[in-house]
């Protein structure tokens, strides 16, 4: 305080003695509150998105539990397949070749599966660059796809884990590119939700 306000503030009573008032205090009505961080929603298509991916790892799921199933059925029509490029070998031989034929394609089926999970964990947190690693874990299960479809999935009972795989595939597509959406890039940009505090009430005396 100058000089001059502190003199504009005192004054002399009737007795000669110096009063001084105290300056008022500032407003404190009408100042926002801090800003406060929240968990809302995400948005629609951010939704539909995690949907389609939920859908597509189940799709996966349920293949690998399928693949399983017809493990041994499938086995001898490995053989043959493997016995048809080179028949110069033992039995047991070709039946060695099929299962490690067998589990090189359903190794690379759960791994994609608990990859993705692990990347649906990192989009609902906004992760920067998951699309990234989403469409690169696209790109392989495709490749797997064609693998499977070639050594594994074939016969009457190879057709139905042909049809879950695509089901897979085409699901995680559709949740990649739902993920793309304008909306949903922006949600991700923005990585937490803030609420704008309301301006602070004036206090009364009796809540002093």
């Amino acid at each position: 305080m100058t000089a001059s306000e502190t003199k504009s503030l005192a004054h002399k009573d009737d007795t000669g003695r110096v009063e001084v008032k105290s300056p008022d205090r500032p407003s404190v009505t009408g100042k926002e509150a801090a800003p406060v961080l929240v968990k809302l929603p995400p948005p629609f298509f951010v939704r539909l998105s995690q949907i389609a991916w939920v859908m597509s790892l189940m799709a996966g799921g349920v293949a690998i539990g399928y693949l399983l199933i017809i493990r041994k059925a499938q086995l001898p029509a490995i053989a043959d397949l493997v016995k048809s490029v080179d028949g110069s070998r033992a039995d047991v031989t070709y039946a060695t070749a099929a299962d490690i034929v067998f589990w090189s394609v359903f190794t690379p089926l759960v791994v994609i599966v608990l990859a993705q999970i692990a990347m649906q964990v990192s989009f609902a947190n906004r992760r920067p660059n998951v699309r990234w690693w989403q469409f690169g874990s696209v790109l392989f299960l495709g490749g797997v796809l064609l693998i499977t479809r070639e050594l594994v999935a074939f016969g009457e009972r190879g057709q139905p884990l042909d049809r879950i795989l695509l089901i897979q595939l085409g699901l995680a597509v559709l949740g990649l590119l739902l993920s793309l959406l304008p909306q949903a890039l922006h949600w991700t940009a923005r990585e937490h939700d803030i609420r704008r505090g309301e301006p602070v009430a004036p206090v009364t005396d009796g809540q002093l």
